[in-house]
């Protein structure tokens, strides 16, 4: 269905699709499965993806630009070397995924989930992580800096080396 040139689909079947390079464009998806996808190298912009199932899908080298995952969910994602820039990522789950090295800039992680997740290192100054789960996640070094951490769970969080300078903490 068209409306707006946003091409919807609801509940569609990509589980085990091979589009590794694909560019998807002002698309959108609920309740799509796409369970142990190939999908290297693909590149979204304006795309929106609620509640889908990316459980062992291959997202690495991907873009996305201006893209929401609402409620997805991430479990054993392979996510290296992807980007995401001025997305949202507004309560998804990510489990035992593959995240690093991973870029992330403006984006909105409120309410997603990153228990034990391995995020050191990385460049998450400024990104808002409003009631985010970052229980048991490992944060050592990593830049925090002007991030927005308003209710965020750090419940056994390593902050070991963490730059948490200017950051909104309703912690």
């Amino acid at each position: 269905m068209r409306v707006d040139n946003l091409v919807e689909e609801v509940g569609a079947d990509y589980a085990d699709a091979v589009l590794p390079g694909q560019h998807w464009e002002k698309r959108a998806f609920t309740d799509c499965d796409f369970t142990e996808a190939d999908l290297r190298e693909f590149v979204t912009t304006g795309c929106t993806f609620t509640r889908c199932d990316f459980t062992r899908t291959d997202l690495g080298e991907s873009k996305h630009h201006a893209t929401a995952f609402r409620q997805c969910t991430f479990d054993r994602t392979v996510l290296t070397r992807s980007s995401f820039t001025s997305c949202s990522l507004m309560g998804s789950n990510f489990v035992d995924c593959v995240l690093r090295p991973i870029t992330f800039t403006e984006v909105d992680f409120t309410l997603a989930s990153f228990v034990k997740a391995p995020l050191y290192d990385l460049k998450l100054g400024g990104q808002r992580f409003r009631e985010t789960n970052l229980s048991e996640a490992d944060l050592r070094n990593t830049d925090l800096s002007q991030a927005d951490l308003m209710g965020a769970r750090l419940l056994d969080t390593k902050l070991e080396g963490a730059d948490l300078r200017g950051g909104h903490r309703g912690l």
